[in-house]
């Protein structure tokens, strides 16, 4: 039997492979489309933006690699009944309990997976992401700046020209700038500049020692020369920076002696989606039982949906037990238990036959 073992092996992996490229280049344009906005605003650097696509990937994976294995093994089991080879199985008394091994043989591995990145490395992605945007934000890097090269500034404010900087973008000289509001433009020229703060996301760039022309931008002598000593240009607000103890950034070891309510309901939901995962691979065994003919693709849409409730519980009942809705001993078991026995209880129940009800005695 080792070599149907190797085969089944073969079927659910390679389905499952393919449900997850699918998925994954799914996910990563909506990942992409965050972060380019983000760099769009001038919240995060353009030359991060592969680092934070990265990151932010790790962050999801332990909610797409779920559904991933979940429609893969709906698909592989959908092919071996569409082709009638789950009958022949079953004839020579291959039935679910028989497929145990080489299910878990791919699903253990994956709910490790999901487990490791939901307890340390999402976690650990969520700080790492945060420090270099943070770090990134206090420097003029941010905007995109390079010396001898005109840049528009982010946001669309206006554009900017900068001679030369510091090594580590704090400082710059022989700076212009040019800025449009409505029907008038706004000239602004320094010998040097620097960033300065005033909170955490509220930057501006000082400009030391120059000019600054207002005019019409089309007919007019309505002309204003201004000559200053110092002049703030405020640049698009930064990422607001995390607390120190935000629960959702912190790591999971330091979560466990918390007691705030936020900190239990980051614990509950980090330790569910491997959990949910392993139930989910467990009820598409039953799901995805069907006649030689019949069409396969219904059984994946109940799936799905089973998917997407179970996920946006697990979601719900985090806000909840971080609101004092949900008892904090309750945690988050109310769901993950009921759906782990369901699909235990749905998958050893699978392909047994009814027994036949017996004919009442006669009077």
């Amino acid at each position: 039997m080792q070599q149907l073992d190797r085969y089944l092996f073969r079927e659910f992996a390679q389905a499952t492979f393919a449900a997850l490229v699918v998925l994954l280049m799914v996910s990563l344009g909506g990942v992409f489309a965050d972060v380019l906005g983000d760099i769009a605003r001038g919240r995060v650097p353009a030359a991060m933006m592969l680092s934070q696509l990265g990151l932010q990937v790790i962050r999801y994976l332990p909610l797409i690699l779920p559904l991933g294995m979940m429609l893969g093994l709906l698909l592989a089991m959908g092919r071996l009944y569409r082709d009638s080879e789950m009958p022949v199985l079953t004839s020579i008394g291959v039935g679910p309990g028989r497929m145990l091994k080489p299910l878990l043989l791919l699903v253990l591995p994956v709910v490790l997976v999901i487990g490791a990145c939901s307890l340390w490395l999402g976690p650990w992605a969520q700080r790492t992401s945060d420090a270099m945007i943070v770090a990134a934000n206090r420097t003029l890097m941010v905007a995109g700046l390079e010396p001898g090269r005109f840049t528009e500034l982010p946001g669309g404010d206006g554009v900017v020209y900068v001679g030369s900087m510091s090594n580590d973008g704090t400082r710059l000289s022989r700076i212009f700038v040019y800025r449009q509001d409505g029907d008038r433009l706004d000239v602004t020229t320094a010998n040097s500049g620097h960033m300065s703060f005033e909170s955490s996301s509220e930057r501006y760039l000082t400009l030391d020692n120059g000019f600054r022309v207002e005019g019409p931008m089309d007919e007019g002598r309505d002309f204003r020369l201004m000559r200053y000593a110092s002049n703030d240009l405020r640049l698009p607000e930064g990422e607001e920076e995390r607390e120190e103890d935000d629960p959702e950034a912190l790591p999971t070891l330091s979560l466990l002696g918390d007691v705030r309510p936020e900190a239990t309901a980051q614990i509950h939901r980090r330790i569910a989606p491997p959990l949910l995962a392993l139930a989910f691979a467990l009820l598409a065994i039953p799901l995805a039982r069907s006649s030689p003919r019949q069409a396969r693709y219904g059984r994946i849409l109940v799936g799905f949906l089973a998917y997407i409730f179970g996920m946006n519980l697990m979601l719900l009942g985090t806000d909840w037990l971080a609101e004092g809705k949900v008892p904090l001993a309750l945690g988050l078991w109310w769901l993950v238990l009921p759906l782990l026995g369901t699909a235990l209880w749905l998958y050893f129940k699978d392909g047994q036959m009814r027994r036949p009800r017996l004919a009442k005695a006669r009077r």
